[in-house]
């Protein structure tokens, strides 16, 4: 008998909580109850909703609607996510853009590894879109997709192209560009950076937290959170 609850003990817990790896070998938590095992035992893989920790944060969640690369709406709701870390760099990033009226503007945060397997299939330009044999670091909830916005009008400062572009214009260290947008683009990416962030080389909007190798790839959708 003691055997047998030894048995259970190694083997069936370790089925319980361990993530079957997919077609590319990657382990991705697909499962609710894991992911909160895993919250239970580091509550900084917490994924927290932006909006509610940051309420002055504006949301414009792209891939919510049709308004956006793919053509049509791959989330059901309107919503973003990032671990807890990131939530609280993001609110220190708000708080300090305030000082010189701006503020942030969100597209996309945490999303769903099945959303990239997606996109990885619509896109036409392959190097605008994370690849599913690596997973994206918005699978791990550790990349935003932002812009800024002047706090008096509400209305995003100009940026080097429209989000979700892939025009040559798009890359963070593109220069051919009048002075007031390298000069918007430099005021994101400054800020960003000092508050442990790091753009992304061909898109100016798109930001990864350090240590995001520390959280796991996730595929559980919004309305699950």
């Amino acid at each position: 008998m003691k055997k047998f609850l030894l048995f259970l003990l190694l083997f069936g817990f370790h089925e319980t909580y361990s993530q079957v790896k997919n077609p590319y070998g990657l382990e991705v938590v697909n499962e609710y109850s894991t992911y909160k095992k895993s919250v239970e035992l580091d509550k900084n893989k917490e994924l927290i909703e932006i909006k509610k920790r940051i309420p002055t944060i504006k949301l414009d969640i792209r891939y919510a609607k049709k308004n956006n690369f793919a053509k049509q709406a791959v989330y059901k709701q309107a919503r973003a996510f990032a671990r807890l870390p990131v939530v609280d760099a993001l609110q220190n990033v708000q708080n300090e853009l305030k000082k010189s009226g701006y503020g942030l503007k969100i597209f996309d945060g945490y999303r769903p590894y099945s959303v990239t397997v997606k996109f990885f299939a619509i896109a036409s330009d392959k190097s605008f879109v994370a690849n599913p044999k690596d997973g994206s670091r918005h699978n791990r909830g550790c990349a935003i997709d932002l812009t800024l916005i002047d706090l008096r009008t509400g209305k995003e400062l100009e940026m080097p192209t429209p989000y979700d572009s892939f025009a040559v214009e798009a890359a963070s260290d593109f220069n051919n560009l009048p002075a007031n947008i390298l000069h918007n683009r430099k005021l994101l990416r400054d800020n960003m950076e000092k508050h442990g962030f790091k753009v992304l080389n061909n898109e100016w909007w798109h930001f990864d937290f350090i240590g995001w190798k520390n959280y796991e790839l996730m595929d559980i959708a919004f309305e699950d959170l």
